[in-house]
Formats: structure tokens, sequence, C-alpha cells
């Protein structure tokens, strides 16, 4: 980016006439490569964070990165989460394929994020949702762009989650049909960590059953 460049000594003057010459390539706006350098993903990602308010990897993708998977897509799409609204560029989806969504689903501040980390603990490795925060982003979308047969057999998979993370996030998340679905799925599953939740202190809304219509059909949730 240019202010790298410019921490480096190079201006902005100096930046594009490195381009002309031939020794950067401009992807964007302020942003350089050295020509035909391929690019990482991590540290693409790591740049993003510095553009986009509170971005890290969640949901499937997440969950795939921890190894909880149940299909291997041919060209996956990384599953981004960040504060607000925006547009990913396309210098980094013609590389990598993805797709942005805001979501705010924990009562949280974008610069405390809970439950997400720099994977795998290294310093500068990009933000990634815990396996527990990315199961229950991954639930949200349910009825909107995740398919409720494959986040049942995801939920198979994810046997190991920590009940005290989970119940701590479920504790502070502001979607009753996130939580109702976590709760629903990990008993029809028999999964271990669902015995251990303690649903009374759980936000499951009214007595009423939650109802949503989508293209898996009627989904009901009850409290």
């Amino acid at each position: 980016m240019s202010e790298d460049l410019a921490a480096l000594g190079i201006s902005a003057d100096l930046a594009v006439h490195y381009v002309r010459a031939g020794w950067l390539t401009r992807l964007a706006r302020g942003v350089y490569c050295r020509p035909n350098d391929t690019l990482a993903l991590g540290p693409c990602l790591v740049l993003l964070e510095r553009r986009f308010e509170g971005l890290h990897v969640g949901g499937k993708t997440a969950l795939d990165w921890y190894g909880v998977r149940q299909y291997v897509a041919q060209q996956p799409v990384l599953q981004l989460y960040g504060w607000q609204s925006g547009q990913l560029p396309d210098w980094f989806t013609d590389r990598f394929p993805a797709e942005y969504h805001r979501k705010r689903l924990f009562d949280e501040r974008p610069d405390a994020l809970r439950q997400v980390r720099p994977f795998q603990g290294e310093a500068g490795a990009p933000r990634v949702s815990t396996p527990e925060r990315a199961l229950l982003e991954m639930l949200s979308d349910v009825g909107v762009r995740q398919p409720l047969q494959e986040a049942r057999e995801l939920m198979e998979s994810s046997y190991n989650l920590r009940a005290r993370v989970l119940q701590d996030l479920l504790e502070h998340c502001t979607s009753v049909k996130t939580v109702r679905l976590c709760l629903q799925l990990g008993r029809e599953g028999e999964l271990p960590w669902a015995a251990k939740l303690d649903p009374a202190r759980l936000p499951t809304g009214s007595d009423r059953p939650w109802v949503s219509r989508s293209g898996d059909g009627l989904l009901v949730l009850k409290p």
C-alpha cells in the first residue's frame, strides 16, 4: 500500500515512476506489487483488514480451515465478515473468489470481536473466527445463503466444540434464530457440547415458535 511504500521512503510520485518503469505493478489505487509476484492469500487478507473494520475469515470457510467440512468444493468461496458495508476489491476477488458479509451477530465492538484470533496464533496471520463462532456465523446464514441440510451435516462434524466458549457466544448473540437453531441441531445430533449448554441463560426470545420460509421450505424453531 502507499503508506507502506512511504515508510520505505518511496513517495507517491516515485511509485508512479516505478510503475511506468515496470518495477512495480499497480493493482488498484494505492495498492502495488512487484511484477510477476504471485499474491498469497494470508498477506492479502491482512491488507484488507486495514480497510474493512472488523474484517475476518468466518462461517463455513473458518470451519473448513479447522477441518470441519462436509463437501470439498473445487473452488471454495471465501466467506469474509466485517462490521461495515463494503465491496471487496476486484484485484482480490479476481485471484481469490470471496464473498463479504456485513454481520453484527454478537454484542461486541469491531476492535474487540469475540473469539476472533490470528489463525493458529501466528503473528501476522489473518484474523479468523474460532470454530465456535464460525459455527454460529454459518447457522445465521441458514435460510439466506446457507442450505439447512448442509448446515445439519456440518454440525455432525462439530463434536469437539468447547461448550464454555459456545455458551458465552450464545449469551451475547443478537439473533434468536441462530441461538434456537444451534440448540435444536445440537440436540438432534446428540452432540457432546449441546448437553452442557444452559438454555435458561440464552436469549431464545418469546415462547412462540420462530418461523421462516426459504428455499429449504418452512423452518420452525421452538423456544
